[in-house]
């Protein structure tokens, strides 16, 4: 599910998306990225599908190589495991699953599709990590879950194609892929045998954290002058049109959090904003970000624009 370091990331990008655009339509901004949230959940669910297609395609290959005039022993005798892995039956048969991606309309119909899924499972067949599954002697439930734990690491969330087909889909889903992967993981790793299995939900409490986006989104804007002038102020040897924007941006965010959500420790703040800076920024903004948001609390903290409260009391 999200967290709020990729909260935070989505309102960066919409913020972002916002000071460059010539129309600055406020309205349009936080419609976009609601509806950018939203999408993680149709890449989770897209990830999820993916057993059951390689599962289908490798049974109907089954078939097809039986029906052949002159099939091998192998063919007319093959080794099933892989069809018969039993975490990848209660993905296939999880109802919530296919209600989930029946209600939000993901699904991977369509020939261009299967013939990704095809050129995939010949890739996977040739895989050592497939190798020693079909052929380690093993035959049971944790040995099934492994693999297909290892499977999705390792040869479906690398797959080039798969890749292609999401940053078509939507080029803001190559910052959401990790995020996706590691709910796929979470969710195979809490499956077992005689067990309700649920499908992940987005949201630990989705009124809370899309209050804080939209707070975190709008207040930045609203402030934009006001935190302008202090960063101004406090990089007085640095002209502002010479900083790098996505550094403003993180920097407008970052002191806007200080003053608006007083539950949120300044630490806290601070450290998220720095850890971003070093994924979507150059690679010294970290600790000019650093420095400037440090004497932006002190700044703030002077004019009693900084007050917390519970939680935010911490240092």
């Amino acid at each position: 599910m999200l967290n709020r370091r990729h909260l935070r990331i989505k309102v960066l990008q919409a913020l972002y998306a916002y000071y460059q655009s010539k129309e600055e339509s406020f309205r349009r901004t936080e419609n976009d990225m609601m509806q950018a949230i939203e999408r993680i959940y149709d890449l989770y669910i897209y990830l999820m599908l993916t057993f059951g297609e390689l599962n289908s395609i490798a049974a109907h290959r089954v078939e097809e190589n039986k029906k052949k005039i002159r099939p091998s022993d192998d063919e007319l005798n093959p080794n099933m495991k892989f069809i018969d892995n039993e975490l990848v039956k209660m993905l296939i048969e999880n109802k919530e699953l296919r209600m989930i991606s029946e209600d939000i309309k993901v699904n991977w119909v369509g020939d261009d599709h299967q013939e990704m899924f095809k050129k995939m499972l010949l890739h996977i067949r040739e895989s050592e990590t497939f190798f020693e599954y079909m052929n380690n002697g093993q035959s049971d439930f944790e040995d099934d879950k492994q693999f297909a734990i290892n499977l999705f690491k390792i040869e479906i969330a690398n797959y080039p194609l798969l890749y292609d087909f999401f940053e078509e889909k939507s080029i803001q889903w190559m910052d959401d892929i990790d995020l996706a992967c590691t709910m796929v993981v979470k969710t195979i790793k809490g499956f077992g045998e005689g067990s309700d299995n649920s499908i992940l939900v987005l949201y630990k409490d989705k009124e809370d954290e899309l209050e804080f986006v939209r707070q975190l989104l709008r207040k930045t804007i609203s402030l934009d002058k006001e935190n302008e002038l202090l960063i101004d102020d406090l990089t007085k040897n640095w002209e502002l049109d010479r900083i790098a924007k996505m550094d403003i941006v993180l920097m407008k965010m970052a002191i806007t959090e200080f003053q608006i959500f007083n539950s949120i420790p300044t630490k806290v703040t601070l450290n998220e904003y720095i850890e971003i800076s070093k994924f979507y920024s150059t690679p010294k903004s970290h600790t000019f970000i650093n420095g400037v948001l440090d004497k932006a609390i002190d700044s703030l903290t002077k004019e009693n624009k900084i007050q917390k409260v519970g939680r935010g009391l911490i240092n």
